[in-house]
């Protein structure tokens, strides 16, 4: 507002003049509120350290229960140098000393110091009588017409996509500890390129996510060229496939899993899951349990403490059910499960005079038949905890890593983080795993190139 709106205001009649400041004074109640309103669904979004609570003390004594086994280093298996440590005089009255009397042995671990290799590769041409052609042998060690060998690229790719290092830090710490000198530039070039060639992997671990038993999928806030994104995560026990998309509605998740998702698909309450049809749905426990705890920092009416304590509990008592499932008989189990229906159908039927109880009431209703899932089939939780687990890893680390700023950057990001984290997922290691991967790939790739060169 001007100073010329203001003064307009006060030369109203008087009545005119006060319905016009309550009807700003509402405005700007509004605008502090939506203001106030702190929403963790983007990055700009995250509530900042000064305005979170001071997290509750534990109730727990921390550590191992008592009578739990010591956990300590075992003696390594390989043993490269040794040394003894002997004194000729006291260290501290500087007495002459003679044979030792006692003597105890102390293992340490250290990484040596490391300098690049460079190796000159001369290859070979001979000519083959067969195929009329000549042939060269393969050279899997780096991509073609790259100086960076694969060991380098890809533990750089991983310090950055997995770990969350900046590109900067990385080429600072090759030049510091390995005296290799490479620029920021030149990684992020060498990633882009590395990452077209293992694409065919990232898409494999696409079709394995269509064909899964049990799928967890969750989204959050990606930034490309400061514009806003979205980071999907759909993971199972075994792998995970990333996909970073300007969108965050269902066409993403049609695209990867399919319109019908032949599986079971556990995921929270956002309305893009509602366009898939799936063999079951089951809807995230903790993100219900969230939301209640959110309302009861506003809402204290009885309406709401009746109905938040009759929904708690049904919530608590399937869980606690789910855990002795293998403990009880099939026609108890079943007896029991079919309660849990019955006392969500009288939820459901409660009184609507709150306004928050109204609102939980109707997404109850509107998923039904997805709370319930994980009664109904073995290896499914109530919990989406396995996809918050794995999209956490690129949160904690997007600020780090300052996310990406090309489309083609994004979809290489998008390739690492599936690769390295499936890696994980199986135990294994994954630098290793994928150097055996880009390895198998770069020969295939060099022999379908002279082919397509021989046919032309």
């Amino acid at each position: 507002m001007t100073r010329d709106e203001a003064a307009g205001i006060l030369d109203m009649p008087r009545d005119q003049a006060i319905d016009t400041i309550l009807v700003l004074a509402e405005k700007a109640k509004k605008f502090d509120q939506i203001q106030g309103e702190v929403s963790p669904t983007c990055p700009s979004g995250m509530t900042p350290p000064y305005l979170k609570e001071t997290c509750k003390r534990r109730h727990k004594k921390p550590g191992q229960k008592k009578g739990h086994p010591g956990v300590g280093k075992k003696r390594p298996e390989k043993i490269d140098h040794y040394k003894e440590h002997t004194l000729d005089i006291c260290p501290d009255c500087q007495t002459p000393l003679r044979q030792p009397t006692k003597s105890y042995k102390r293992y340490t671990v250290d990484i040596p110091p490391v300098e690049p290799e460079v190796t000159e590769h001369t290859i070979y041409g001979y000519w083959c009588p067969g195929c009329k052609k000549t042939v060269y042998s393969k050279i899997t060690y780096a991509m073609p017409n790259s100086m960076l060998g694969l060991s380098v690229l890809i533990m750089t790719a991983w310090l950055h996509y997995r770990v969350g290092m900046s590109v900067r830090n990385i080429a600072k710490l090759l030049a510091i500890f390995w005296s290799f000198d490479v620029s920021p530039g030149g990684l992020t070039q060498a990633w882009k390129n590395l990452g077209a060639i293992l694409k065919p992997i990232y898409n494999n671990i696409g079709e394995r996510i269509r064909t899964t038993g049990v799928l967890n999928a969750d989204e959050t806030g990606w930034r490309i060229n400061g514009i806003t994104h979205w980071l999907w995560c759909f993971t199972t026990d075994k792998w995970s496939y990333f996909v970073i998309d300007k969108s965050r509605g269902s066409p993403v998740i049609k695209r990867v899993i399919g319109k019908i998702f032949t599986g079971i698909l556990i995921c929270d309450f956002w309305g893009a899951y509602n366009k898939i049809i799936a063999l079951a749905k089951q809807r995230c426990f903790y993100h219900l349990l969230t939301e209640l705890e959110k309302v009861d920092k506003s809402n204290k009416s009885l309406a709401w403490k009746n109905f938040r304590k009759k929904l708690g509990r049904l919530i608590m008592d399937a869980v606690r059910l789910d855990a002795r499932k293998t403990e009880l008989d099939i026609p108890v189990f079943n007896r029991r499960k079919e309660k849990f229906y019955h006392r969500l159908d009288q939820i459901i039927g409660s009184p609507r005079e709150d306004k928050n109880v109204n609102r939980i009431i109707k997404r109850l209703i509107r998923h039904k038949n997805e709370l319930f899932t994980f009664l109904e089939y073995d290896g499914v939780s109530p919990y989406n905890n396995h996809g918050e687990q794995q999209i956490r890893n690129p949160v904690t680390t997007r600020k780090i890593s300052q996310q990406n700023r090309s489309i083609k950057g994004a979809e290489t990001h998008a390739i690492f983080m599936s690769l390295f984290s499936s890696a994980e997922l199986q135990g294994v290691n994954p630098v290793e795993k994928v150097i055996h991967d880009a390895k198998s790939l770069i020969g295939r790739s060099q022999k379908e190139n002279f082919v397509c060169k021989l046919a032309a």
